[in-house]
């Protein structure tokens, strides 16, 4: 089963000979290995490069273990350079290799040589690569799969397919289990024994029970507002122990680091500034959102939410949840300013979309409370609602476009609709 990553190999093809080192930066077990060793090689090949020029070494492979020596690995890498022409080095769980930065650097002194690497998040993380290449490193950040890429290669229909999408997950090793119970073990030993294990190793944790219940807490508020205050007082009441504000805050980081959660801090569109906390958080795959919680709490409007703005970081844009006060009249017909939420300001460049998240527009209630605030932005970008039905693009007569939840997914251009 070859599932095709077109939205990172093109971002490789683009990449190839700009004089900086491509870093494949992304979660555990999303893909980045696949991407290089298989659809990248497959690439050069098809592109005329001879496979002797295509040096790729697994560093994790305990056969290599020779070249986890810096001056061994340069010297190999040296003998295997034999002409003028371009060499493709591939440098696979870079971590293992002893004072990297330097052979790394000293490969992009060789002026024929195209330079690859990945690491895991242990001890290799996206906040590395600017300090350790000192602006000479190129992020490609791989996320867990698509929906339009899971369904590519799921055997079923697509309502079963958003079924499993929304409960497992899409690490690409879950689709090729059948068995639910196997997906469960799965994705619960990788979040425990895989996850957890290489944030309290990198930061020198004392145990991993403090963080693994912020995971959990942050899984049952998906797509809910939160602080570190706020979640220091919920571990006081709920888990009646006392982890304070400022060790939330330190583990939190540690959670981003390792992509394990993303933040989405909130901006005043009509103010047109960013605010402080309170924040949302939001799982860069469901499967161990819900492992956390060992698959107890599937709350499928939130997770449509995650999902959404992980759809929305995939395709490239920048995510803020969005506030647009307003005067808004209460049951007594008082006029009171309140704060209206819009789940997401996506941008990127010069494109800017407002998107709500609604898993059931079927009642006037419901149409009033996810317009309200789209009608109160007056600027002229346009304005969605993702529904959790199957629904092609409608608009009303405020030209506020709906469309369901897997159309948008499936239709890379569903935004410009």
């Amino acid at each position: 089963m070859e599932i095709q990553r077109p939205t990172y190999l093109e971002k490789l093809i683009r990449k190839k000979h700009n004089g900086l080192v491509k870093v494949v930066t992304g979660i555990r077990r999303c893909g980045k290995s696949y991407l290089l060793f298989n659809l990248f090689h497959k690439h050069l090949l098809n592109s005329g490069v001879l496979n002797s020029h295509i040096i790729e070494i697994a560093l994790d492979d305990r056969t290599n273990i020779e070249l986890r020596d810096p001056d061994n690995i340069l010297q190999f890498i040296k003998s295997k350079i034999e002409d003028s022409e371009t060499y493709y080095v591939i440098l696979d769980e870079v971590q293992y290799l002893s004072e990297f930065e330097d052979v790394v650097n000293s490969l992009m002194h060789i002026s024929n040589v195209d330079v690859y690497i990945t690491g895991s998040n242990s001890k290799f993380l996206s906040s590395d690569v600017i300090t350790e290449f000192r602006g000479r490193g190129d992020e490609i950040h791989v996320y867990p799969l698509s929906f339009s890429e899971y369904m590519s290669a799921y055997p079923g229909n697509e309502a079963q397919a958003w079924d499993d999408f929304i409960r497992y997950g899409s690490l690409p090793l879950v689709l090729s289990l059948a068995e639910d119970e196997d997906k469960e073990s799965y994705l619960k030993s990788l979040f425990k024994k895989v996850y957890l294990t290489d944030i309290v190793d990198r930061n020198k944790l004392k145990n991993n029970d403090d963080i693994e219940e912020l995971v959990q807490v942050l899984a049952s508020a998906t797509g809910s507002y939160t602080s570190a205050l706020k979640l220091s007082n919920t571990f006081e009441s709920v888990k009646h122990k006392t982890l304070s504000d400022k060790s939330i805050t330190k583990y939190i980081d540690y959670l981003m680091q390792s992509f394990l959660v993303s933040k989405a801090i909130r901006f005043d569109i009509k103010g047109r500034k960013y605010i402080g906390s309170p924040a949302k958080f939001y799982f860069e795959d469901i499967g161990l959102r819900n492992a956390a919680l060992d698959f107890r709490q599937i709350e499928e409007p939130h997770l449509m939410e995650n999902i959404i703005y992980n759809e929305l970081r995939i395709r490239g844009y920048n995510v803020d949840v969005g506030i647009v006060k307003a005067y808004v009249l209460d049951e007594n017909h008082q006029s009171n300013k309140t704060n209206l939420e819009i789940d997401f300001v996506a941008t990127k460049g010069s494109e800017k979309y407002y998107i709500q998240s609604a898993y059931a527009m079927n009642n006037p209630d419901k149409i009033l409370q996810e317009t309200r605030g789209l009608l109160k932005i007056t600027d002229s970008f346009k304005k969605i609602i993702i529904t959790g039905s199957p629904m092609k693009v409608r608009r009303d007569e405020n030209g506020i476009m709906s469309i369901g939840i897997t159309n948008f997914l499936l239709d890379k251009d569903s935004l410009t609709l």
